[in-house]
């Protein structure tokens, strides 16, 4: 979508577009006195338009992402003692309910224990927290690499597929339609987690609840704004 008008373009990103102007003749006396203020003050007033301005994504696709981190796990025999999964990690979930398609990449590092298999679970009671069944297809997503201790991951799913489940989800949702909803909507609510197991730990070494990200635009937005103002701000302060 762009801005009905014959003016010059700013672009920014694939398919998004501001007016020049956006920043009006009133700005621009203030721009005359101070350099600082001047960058200041045009970064704020661009991260102010591209906050405002309809945002253009790819209808249907969203990108959710996690930090893995230690997951602690009672030891042995002994209540007391709680062990801690030595690995990190990151890993990213694209989903796209029209084309019905999921594209999962992670990477991690510093396992305590070799790979043995990953999925996603859930959903959760409450996002965030908990525990719960696996989701996607057992006994692991394919070609996850196993008996490493560092590694990284990047396949395509069809969504639309029973093989892209576990059976029993796929059971419990009512069909295939059903689980692929249960699923997108666990990814939405971010009651779903990706879980990395390991020799060391088989109930999971590694694991991360996926939260959707925003659109890019209303991130760079938000950095140019905070950074306009940062500059205008530390001006003021000098001038006092």
């Amino acid at each position: 979508m762009r801005l009905t008008t014959t003016a010059p373009r700013l672009h920014v990103g694939v398919g998004r577009s501001i007016n020049r102007r956006g920043l009006t003749a009133g700005f621009l006396s203030l721009f005359k006195r101070d350099v600082i203020v001047k960058q200041g003050l045009v970064l704020l007033a661009l991260g102010i338009v591209l906050g405002i301005c309809p945002q253009i994504s790819q209808a249907g696709f969203v990108t959710f992402v996690a930090t893995l981190t230690g997951v602690e796990t009672p030891g042995g025999g002994n209540s007391n003692v709680i062990l801690v999964g030595s690995g990190t990690g990151f890993a990213q979930v694209d989903f796209d309910i029209v084309a019905r398609q999921m594209r999962v990449q992670a990477i991690f590092a510093g396992l305590s224990g070799n790979t043995t298999v990953a999925h996603i679970h859930g959903p959760t009671a409450a996002p965030g927290v908990g525990t719960a069944g696996v989701m996607t297809t057992t006994p692991s997503f394919p070609g996850f690499p196993t008996g490493v201790t560092f590694g990284t991951y990047d396949q395509l799913f069809d969504t639309s597929l029973a093989s892209t489940y576990r059976a029993a989800f796929v059971t419990a949702s009512g069909g295939v339609a059903g689980a692929e909803a249960t699923l997108y909507a666990s990814l939405l609510a971010g009651t779903a987690y990706l879980n990395v197991h390991s020799t060391t730990f088989p109930s999971g070494e590694i694991s991360g609840f996926l939260n959707a990200v925003p659109e890019p635009a209303s991130l760079t937005s938000l950095a140019i704004g905070a950074v306009g103002l940062l500059l205008a701000r530390r001006r003021f302060v000098k001038r006092k």
